[in-house]
This record gives C-alpha cells, structure tokens and sequence, in this order.
C-alpha cells in the first residue's frame, strides 16, 4: 500500500498547460450548450457599454450567470434589456479561459411572458408619469380644420386605406403619409424618427408641414403593439410641437403613447372622424346661420326704419323752418331799393359840395404857391450843403494832421498797456489764490465748531430730545402733562409717544411752580370709591 503513493513512483496521466486545458473546457462547453434557453431575471445592467457591448446577469432564486449582448446583436433585438426584467434569452454558454469563468452570448432575448411585458409597461408609465409627461396641462389643442393632415403608418396596410376613405367622406384635405414598420424590429424607431421628421419639416418647404399628426396601426396582440411602448416613441410623440392623435388598435388596446399624445382615438377610423369636421354638416350649419344673420338683418333694418319714421314725425316741416327766414328775407329785398336810392342821393350831394369848391383859379394859385415853396426850399439845401462840405473838408486835414503821428505813440501805448495787463493778470490770479486758501481755512474752522457744538452729537452718544406738539424742546419734565403727545428724536430718527405718570419728583416740583395746565389736558383721575 505504501508504494502506491510513493510520490517518486510514475503515472499514466497525460500532462496539459493551463492554456490547454482552458480551451478543452471553452470546447466542451460550447459544444454541449452551443444553443440554450435560459429564463430569469436581469440582474446589473446599466445599459450598453462605449463598445456598445452589454453586460449584466441572469438570475433567479438559487444561480446566477455572467450574460453579454455583442454590438450587432443588441441593435437587433426587438426587446431591450431592462433592469429587474424577467426574460427568456436565447444563445450559447462559452468561457472566458483569462478568468474561469463561463457566460451566455445572448442571441435572442424576449420577454418571459405577457406578465413580463405588462409589469414592464407598468414600470414605463409609472416612469414617464413622474417625468410629466402624462400631464393634462402640456396636451395641444387639435385645430379645427386642418390643411395638412401627415400620417404615419404602413403603406399597405387597411389603415390607411380607412384613413384616406374617411377623410375624404367628411373633409378632403392633403393627406401626407410617412411610411414605416408598425410591428417587429426596429420598428419603433421608424416611427419615433417619423414623428420627429413631421416637427422637422418648414412651413414653406417643398413638403407642406403637417397641421396634425396621426400615428395609426390595427389591432393585434401585446406583442404586436409592443413598438408603440418603446421609450423612443413616447419621448418623441411628447416632443412634438404638432398635435398628435394616437389610434393604435382596437379601443379596448392601450399602449404608453395614447398617454402621451394630445388625443387618443379608439380605432385609426375614429382618428379621421376627430381629425377632421363633417364638411356637409360644417355647410348646413353655414347656411343656418346665414339665414339667421339675414333674418337679423331685416328685422333690425326694419325696426330702424320705424325708429327713423318716428323720429322724422318729430321734426318740424320744412315750411316752418323756413317761414321765419323767409319772412326776414323779403322784408329786408323790399327795403333795399329804398337804401340804394337814399345812399345814391346822399352821394351825389357830398359830391356836389366837393365840386363847388374846385375852379380853374384857384388850381393855378395853389399850384404857384406850391412852386415857389419848392424853389425856395430847393435854394436853401444848397446853402446848407455847401457848408456841411466845407466842414468836412476842414475836419479831414485836421484829421490827416493827426493821423500821421499816431503810429508811433500808438505803438508805445499798446506795449505799456500790454505789460501792466500782465502784471494785473498775476497779481488776480496770486490774490485769487490766497483768498480762496484763506476762505477755505476759515470755512474748515467754522464746520468744526459747528459741528462740535451740534447736538446731534449728543444725540449719537446715547441721549434723546423730547418736543412737544409745537416741535419745541422740553427740558423739564414738569412742562409736560400726563397723556401729552411728544415726538422722541434719537440720533438715526423719531418717534411719537405719550406720556405717562410723571414720578413724584417732577409732580412735586409742579405743584410748587403752580404750573397752569395746558389748553386741552385732561384733568387728573380722581379715583372710584369702589
């Protein structure tokens, strides 16, 4: 027996590395599990990685094992993984021989049931409502008649047809459709970029911009709507500035975007009905109310009519209107014959007067009066002129006399003139100079003394003024009378007051000194015996 475990004896094993026998594992492994379906719960993920790889566990209440979604896989997959969901996943168990550890390469992951994407949706909507964006306060209004209307569903589906044909029965407006997969991969994407083309569109582009938007599908199981839960949908359909209807399904299917969209329809049929009026109803309801506002119209112009008549029974005629003018107008015709001959008589004779005085004599006297007054005048502006002449002539030689030797003693005078206007000019500026130092110095004292003489300054050490109603000081405390309204000045302000019952002190002093009370006091209380 002991030679069977001699350490020094040989053995038949056959010797691997490390390296070997990692891979003989990664080998066995991926051959035995190279396509397993495995359901739990996904347990730490924090969504892709940068590598846009994504890693995280799968659990249930007794194991545990590493998961990991390569990049081309996880853009393929209809569900994302989320935290705490309970999933079936499909794919192979390998090993990774740097650490011993083996993982599953998830290939395929869908959830574990209708219970798993219900508890899913609920999670979603409970998300998405705290963010707000359930709220009733952020939904548009749809507008009353559209222009454009944009669709975004399959192209060849029913929906669109019953979109289209109801339209049409109620209201022909432009229909824009942006067609995308309504179910299986990448679906919700499609529409979540379809809502976000809509938005994106201008309003004078070459593709009109939609007055409403409609996001339909038919009927069909969870699994079928499930694109219309996407997270990508309901942020993009809460993000659109156009109205949105959402009409996915039958009226008894509810997926996250009818919470979120403006309106919601219960069949993509009643989404037309809501998106557009009766066209024939909008035309009844025009022509009811235009023979309604023509009905008003004549029974107004009617009742101003009989308004006017009555008014115009009021008025006077024109007769009477006229009779008193006319009456004044003839009355002043008939006299201005009378005027006329009267003014034509009275001329003629102021006329005659005038005539009487004017002879051929007396033009001749007057005119030979005239002339020689002119001749004589016409004599003496010669006399005259001539004299001024001779002055003048007289005053430029003199003048000329004196001109020429006022160059020289003007000159001197100007340069005297000059340097004393200089010696002026220094001697203001230095008196200037010293007045101002000397007011300044005095003005400096002044201020000092003012304000150490000011009682402000008692005042800021703490002290206070007391000043009856005629703002007066009052330095004595007997000068006041109990309930005797005073003004309190502090150094930072005032404040009013009443006065109480002086101390037996003052009242003392103001018995002595027989001060009057003032005008107006109340007179002391006397007590109550009880």
């Amino acid at each position: 027996m002991a030679s069977l475990f001699n350490d020094d004896s040989p053995s038949n094993l056959t010797e691997f590395s490390v390296s070997e026998l990692s891979g003989s594992i990664k080998r066995t492994i991926e051959t035995a599990f190279d396509h397993v379906r495995v359901r739990g719960e996904i347990s730490g993920y924090r969504g892709p990685h940068s590598s846009g790889h994504a890693y995280f566990s799968l659990k249930d209440d007794r194991a545990r094992i590493d998961a990991v979604i390569w990049k081309g896989t996880f853009s393929k997959l209809k569900y994302r993984p989320e935290e705490g969901m309970e999933v079936i996943a499909t794919g192979k168990i390998t090993t990774f021989p740097g650490s011993s550890k083996y993982q599953i390469v998830i290939e395929q992951l869908e959830p574990a049931g209708a219970g798993a994407l219900m508890a899913l949706i609920e999670e979603r909507k409970r998300r998405f409502a705290a963010e707000g964006l359930f709220d009733p306060a952020r939904k548009k209004k749809l507008p009353f008649l559209p222009k454009v209307i944009g669709v975004i569903t399959s192209p060849t589906g029913a929906v669109i047809r019953d979109i289209l044909h109801r339209i049409s029965d109620r209201f022909p407006v432009q229909v824009v459709l942006w067609p995308v997969k309504v179910q299986g991969e990448g679906s919700g994407d499609e529409v979540a970029r379809a809502i976000a083309g809509f938005n994106a569109l201008e309003e004078a582009g070459d593709i009109a911009r939609p007055d409403v938007l409609i996001v339909a599908r038919g009927g069909g199981s969870l699994e079928d709507l499930w694109s219309f839960n996407d997270e990508a949908v309901v942020r993009a359909a809460a993000a659109s500035t156009i109205p949105l209807i959402s009409a996915v399904g039958h009226e008894t299917d509810w997926t996250l975007i009818d919470y979120v969209a403006d309106v919601r329809a219960p069949t993509p049929t009643g989404a037309a009905e809501i998106a557009v009026p009766v066209r024939a109803e909008l035309e009844a309801e025009l022509a009811s109310l235009a023979a309604r506002l023509s009905g008003a119209v004549n029974r107004q112009m009617d009742h101003r009519r009989q308004s006017l008549k009555a008014l115009a029974r009021a008025l006077p005629s024109l007769d009477q209107l006229m009779a008193l003018p006319r009456r004044r107008f003839d009355e002043a015709a008939s006299g201005l014959g009378r005027g006329l001959e009267l003014n034509t008589m009275m001329k003629r004779r102021s006329f005659e007067r005038a005539a009487a005085k004017l002879s051929p004599e007396t033009l001749q006297r007057r005119l030979s009066e005239r002339r020689q007054r002119v001749s004589e005048r016409s004599a003496l502006a010669e006399r005259i002129i001539e004299r001024l002449v001779e002055r003048q002539k007289s005053r430029l030689g003199r003048f000329d006399a004196t001109l020429t030797a006022v160059p020289s003693r003007l000159k001197a005078q100007i340069e005297r003139s000059a340097d004393r206007l200089g010696n002026l000019t220094h001697r203001a500026d230095s008196a200037m100079k010293h007045e101002c130092a000397r007011r300044g110095t005095a003005l400096a004292a002044q201020e000092r003394m003012l304000l150490s003489l000011s009682y402000k300054n008692v005042l800021k050490r703490g002290y206070a003024v007391i000043r009856d109603e005629d703002n007066r000081p009052v330095s004595r405390a007997g000068a006041l009378n109990d309930g005797q309204s005073v003004a309190i000045e502090f150094a930072d302000g005032r404040i009013d007051a009443v006065t109480g019952n002086a101390d037996p002190a003052s009242a003392a002093v103001k018995s002595q000194k027989g001060a009057a009370p003032r005008k107006g006091a109340k007179a002391p209380d006397q007590g109550s015996l009880f």
